[in-house]
């Protein structure tokens, strides 16, 4: 993986250097070459066979910002929104990159095989600690190793606390892999102790060339069956007891690798049990005539960190499409929630003997004084549309442009009254202002009530939690309370 890593921050300085001369932090630099490498290449393609998908997708996310900003041109915000999502994803990547490098690192710093032969010891007290090995005999075999070497010790410490009545327990604890004690082919696991009894165990064999005292079976070379007692010493505190099993050790039955698997196995032992107080533990270096090579096998999630990485990068990509989508949402809302006062407004100033184009004017010069503290869509909107009455754009045009700029059908149906208006003239335009923003109103009550159901269902998760967690802080104590 680490050619991966490299490779990404090899691109990484490819584009900082290409990108020097754009503005703005590295990432932004990066992402504006990004961006005009990439306008550059779609010219060339729409002058063969043209990209009309591309362009419409442009066009209608175009569309969706100048929906938001319509006082910024849309190329300029479909760059700016590029050049953000662009720069936010290569940060992304970047970091989480130098994330995995470091977990490499980190890695193959914490790698406990020296030289090829001595395995790095913990210090006293830290535990003994886990190595993956591979043990390699050129040309003939490789095998792999979950070894646990034991940390620096002093002396034994005396195994103590036991229980006569646990015996009964330990003929079926000690078998391992084995069916029964009367044939014993593997080794067996001489416990230390048994769950639910304070107590410690040794073992003594009568015969350690066939059963050692950690369970390691030596029958590799037996030809017939033996017998051996084993003998367990239970301590507690000053008290101690001994109970007699009786194994039958038959022969091993191996395959040739099993058999070569054996004795790495019985070589690494007698390597540990040599080297007990030394700071390294020195691995064997052949088998017979074979040499041995080791190499540790070094646990990596480096790369799953990678893919953790890019998927996010991904989600955030997607993410930023839906946000967009929300903040038109919002928008729309925003627009149906004021559309009772804009209506009212016109009523009222219409009824005060002002012309059309005079209210839209007073609402503009109204909104500039609050402009400050919060801006409103609509009143945007209205102050686009008193600009272009300014500029010399007829009535009938601008009225019609600030209901198709709303995108909303109540202002397209506003915007339809006032443009009918102007053209043909109407006596009843009054009454139809002031039945509208009766109907306005209404609507608006209806979207309040509708806004009000929709939080409710929201919380109806958050409160399910709460409800969980308050049973289990009733549910747990009465219990706990009952057992005991």
């Amino acid at each position: 993986m680490i050619y991966v890593y490299v490779a990404i921050l090899g691109a990484y300085l490819f584009l900082f250097l290409v990108s020097a001369g754009e503005a703005g932090n590295p990432f932004q630099k990066m992402a504006a070459c990004i961006l005009r490498k990439q306008r550059a290449g779609r010219s060339r393609k729409r002058k063969r066979k043209g990209d009309w998908k591309r362009e419409l997708f442009e066009r209608q996310l175009g569309d969706k910002l100048k929906t938001l900003r319509p006082e910024i041109a849309a190329d300029k915000q479909i760059r700016e929104h590029y050049l953000k999502l662009y720069s936010m994803l290569l940060m992304v990547v970047f970091v989480g990159n130098l994330l995995c490098l470091a977990v490499w690192i980190s890695a193959r710093n914490s790698a406990r095989l020296i030289d090829g032969s001595y395995l790095l010891r913990n210090a006293y007290g830290e535990g003994e600690v886990a190595v993956g090995l591979t043990a390699e005999i050129p040309g003939i075999q490789e095998e792999v190793f979950d070894y646990l070497v034991k940390e620096r010790e002093f002396t034994k410490e005396e195994l103590e606390k036991q229980y006569e009545e646990a015996q009964t327990l330990l003929a079926a604890a000690i078998l391992g892999e084995n069916e029964k004690l009367e044939d014993i082919r593997k080794n067996l696991n001489l416990v230390s102790e048994l769950a639910d009894y304070p107590f410690e165990i040794s073992w003594e064999s009568s015969a350690y060339s066939i059963v050692d005292t950690d369970g390691a079976v030596h029958n590799e070379e037996m030809t017939a069956g033996e017998i051996v007692t084993l003998t367990a010493r239970f301590i507690y505190e000053e008290w101690s007891r001994e109970c007699q099993l009786l194994v039958q050790v038959n022969p091993v039955i191996h395959t040739p690798q099993e058999a070569i698997r054996s004795r790495m196995e019985e070589l690494i032992k007698e390597q540990e049990d040599s080297t007990k107080s030394a700071e390294v533990m020195t691995l064997p270096e052949k088998l017979g005539t074979e040499p041995i090579v080791w190499r540790e096998i070094i646990t990596d999630s480096s790369g799953c960190f990678l893919l953790l990485v890019l998927i996010a990068a991904g989600a955030l990509y997607w993410g930023k499409g839906r946000e967009l989508d929300q903040k038109l949402e919002a928008r729309r809302r925003e627009l149906l929630l004021d559309y009772p006062e804009i209506v009212n407004k016109l009523a009222l100033y219409m009824g005060a003997g002002m012309t059309i184009r005079n209210a839209f004017f007073k609402m503009g010069e109204d909104y500039k004084k609050q402009r400050e503290r919060r801006k409103k869509y609509v009143y945007e909107e209205i102050l686009i549309t008193c600009h272009e009455l300014q500029g010399g754009r007829s009535e009938t045009e601008a009225y019609e442009r600030f209901g198709k700029r709303c995108q909303v059908q109540a202002y397209i149906k506003l915007s339809a009254l006032l443009s009918q208006n102007i053209r043909k003239g109407s006596n009843d335009l009054l009454r139809m202002f002031r039945q509208e923003a009766d109907n306005a109103f209404a609507e608006r009550k209806n979207l309040a009530k509708k806004l009000g159901e929709e939080a409710g269902t929201k919380l109806l998760m958050p409160m399910m939690i709460m409800l969980c967690v308050v049973m289990v802080i009733i549910i747990i104590p009465a219990y706990f309370s009952f057992t005991l």
